[in-house]
């Protein structure tokens, strides 16, 4: 009984710390968006730029949708706890083990299919370069900002760019991302020898790969005992019936 209590007051709070976080993060995300040109001005000194190809406008989405499902999780959580709902208990141990098992189909598909996943990822980003970027103001937006986080240029390089809509649309012109000097021509690009951003994000994980292991070690962990209290609290308060 008393280790009942324990587990239930510890599920309270840990859910109501995930349920504030998922507030932050949320409020957070709908301010980025409604702001995101706003921002960009202010932070790239970049005037009329659109909306598809606001780099700060697909961040504030993905704080949006991450902020969602943490306010979800920690409502199911806590609530259930507190109540001691069997139905908003099931519900929230059916969400983190969703989360949990495609963390897990993920991580064994990199193993397993590593060099098939990397051609396909490769294909993929290429494609994403050559065909659309330029003309694509979501996809557009999406590259400029992970070159504008990871300080790279394209995939592998500047020439991923040749050829490209943008490239031809401005007579030539690459990603400023790519140059030292402006204006980014071609020679300029090349002077400038800016990594590529798939190899700068492998030596970035490989440089903090015990950091990124201790992380997902934490993440799953924590993951696995939210499971385990949630399915002892829901065996406890199964007999009141699936009541909210």
């Amino acid at each position: 009984m008393c280790c009942s209590g324990f587990l239930r007051t510890v599920m309270i709070v840990f859910n109501a710390i995930i349920f504030l976080a998922g507030n932050i993060i949320l409020g957070l995300g709908i301010w980025v968006k409604v702001e995101s040109e706003s921002l960009v001005k202010v932070l790239w000194n970049t005037e009329d730029t659109p909306e598809g190809a606001n780099p700060v406008f697909h961040m504030g989405y993905l704080l949006i949708a991450v902020g969602a499902v943490l306010l979800v999780m920690g409502f199911l959580g806590c609530c259930g706890a507190m109540k001691e709902s069997p139905c908003m208990l099931l519900l929230f141990f059916v969400i983190v083990l969703l989360i949990f098992i495609a963390e897990v189909a993920g991580v064994v598909m990199i193993f397993i299919f590593n060099t098939r996943v990397e051609e396909l990822i490769n294909k993929l980003a290429l494609e994403s370069i050559r065909e659309d970027y330029g003309t694509k103001f979501d996809l557009t937006g999406l590259w400029n900002s992970i070159m504008e986080v990871l300080n790279c240029c394209g995939f592998y390089n500047y020439t991923d760019f040749t050829g490209s809509p943008f490239n031809n649309m401005t007579a030539g012109r690459y990603p400023d991302t790519c140059c030292l000097n402006s204006p980014c021509t071609l020679e300029n690009s090349r002077n400038a020898k800016v990594p590529g951003c798939y190899p700068k994000l492998v030596d970035l994980l490989e440089s903090n790969a015990v950091i990124v292991g201790a992380v997902a070690t934490g993440i799953a962990a924590l993951e696995i005992a939210a499971m385990v209290v949630s399915v002892t609290l829901y065996r406890k308060s199964s007999h009141q019936g699936c009541s909210a």
